[in-house]
């Protein structure tokens, strides 16, 4: 998800509460706004990404590589239960998951003793690519499970989190268990973020797709939240003040900012349509490659992980996905971080503290079968 000016943010340990709605009901006009502006303008973007990729932390080999996805071997052995990281497919890159020494959810599962590990990392999209909808990215994670071998064990991060639980329920047999960590499922469950899309029109987004040809472009979408705050500002906002002192990884952060994804319109779409404005997958209303999706007939266990502090998936709606499953209350567990929501992905004492739980768990699925 992306960061913006609007709105106050809070420390990983620190208090304070969620963005001011009012802010957020500005933030969709302002949208919905420059967008019209933008289209009547016949305004463009520059192609490609303003620098390189960002180096990986850990080593890894590309074991599949199409025309969405690559997917990254991050594996210290070949045998055990193979598990896969679903990233964000949403403003940036999937290096969240692996941004730096002692911020980096790999290290922590490796180091945990997850010796099979894979991450599923989406590619920004180019303008042939502006007609992939939810089933092509379910399709995509579908070619990436057959190949790694199933069972999988699935780790869903945010918008990486929903999808990988409508994979689970299209796809039974192919999930052992679930990893859901800051992970919007249920909209009846308010937060800013979903009063914000909900406040706008379907047309309003429209509009935004229609003004670049198809696809959502990072670097406009950057623009329209605001300009992003200086690297500085946005840690001492989302991680721990005490990281300012290491220049590089400051840096490293402020390029990671800058290196968005473009989106394609209709995937956009039916994500703010289905997802938020129609609550179709927490409603049993949602359809994935021809079959309707019931949460209520997932029964692998999962792990719930929340942020006290997240200003993106307030730590209820995260936990309320709960509810909705077919999982027995006594193989659901759930953890609340002292984050932010960036902080569940980056933070150090989330790092070293809930994902070294979490890879204890996943180990304890050792043995299990479906």
């Amino acid at each position: 998800m992306v960061e913006g000016r609007y709105g106050s943010r809070v420390g990983e340990t620190g208090g304070g509460g969620p963005h001011d709605p009012f802010s957020w009901s500005f933030l969709a006009a302002k949208i919905a706004i420059d967008a019209w502006q933008w289209w009547l303008q016949g305004g463009e973007l520059g192609e490609g990404r303003p620098e390189p990729d960002l180096q990986w932390t850990t080593p890894n080999t590309i074991a599949l590589e199409i025309a969405d996805l690559r997917l990254r071997d991050f594996s210290l052995a070949r045998t055990g239960a193979p598990v896969l990281i679903c990233a964000p497919y949403a403003l940036h890159g999937a290096s969240i998951a692996d941004f730096a020494a002692g911020h980096s959810i790999v290290e922590a599962l490796r180091n945990g003793g997850v010796a099979r590990l894979y991450l599923a990392e989406w590619r920004s999209a180019s303008p042939d690519m502006s007609s992939r909808s939810i089933d092509s990215y379910l399709s995509d994670l579908n070619v990436a499970v057959d190949d790694i071998g199933h069972p999988v064990d699935l780790v869903g991060l945010c918008q990486g989190g929903w999808l990988s639980l409508i994979y689970a329920a299209r796809f039974p047999s192919k999930v052992r268990c679930l990893v859901l960590a800051g992970v919007p499922v249920d909209m009846s469950v308010g937060s800013a973020l979903s009063r914000a899309v909900a406040s706008m029109s379907s047309d309003a987004f429209k509009v935004l797709v229609d003004s670049t040809s198809g696809l959502v472009r990072g670097e406009q979408m950057r623009r329209f939240w605001g300009a992003s705050p200086d690297p500085t500002t946005a840690l001492q906002r989302t991680l721990s003040p005490d990281i300012l002192s290491d220049r590089q990884f400051v840096e490293r952060f402020d390029r990671w900012q800058r290196q968005t994804l473009d989106l394609p319109g209709t995937f956009f779409l039916q994500t703010v349509n289905w997802i938020f404005r129609e609550n179709r997958l927490a409603a049993g209303e949602f359809v994935a490659l021809g079959h309707a999706v019931q949460l209520n007939r997932v029964s692998v266990p999962v792990f719930l992980l929340a942020g006290a502090n997240d200003e993106v998936v307030p730590a209820e709606q995260a936990l309320a996905t709960a509810s909705l499953l077919g999982t027995p209350d006594a193989e659901i567990e759930t953890a609340v971080a002292p984050s932010s929501h960036l902080g569940l992905f980056m933070g150090r004492e989330t790092i070293g503290v809930f994902w070294a739980r979490i890879a204890d768990w996943l180990r304890s699925m050792d043995g299990r079968s479906l």
